[in-house]
């Protein structure tokens, strides 16, 4: 689907995002993840902007899930 580069990015910013969701909170993290793939698949890959995205999909997912 992306090539290795862009595949690192994406989990970095994922683990940075995330930094403060336990690894075993699966559905926040599925769901930020959800939000930067679309964003990436839509041709944005820079890291701010998908650190952005990130940012805004952990603010906008349910409280439970966080």
């Amino acid at each position: 689907m992306f090539d290795a580069e862009t595949t690192a990015i994406l989990r970095a910013v994922l683990d940075e995002v995330c930094v403060s969701v336990s690894r075993y909170e699966t559905s926040a993290r599925t769901y930020v993840a959800s939000k930067l793939l679309e964003a990436a698949m839509a041709g944005d890959t820079s890291v701010a902007n998908l650190k952005h995205v990130g940012r805004t999909a952990l603010g906008e997912a349910p409280a439970m899930w966080r």
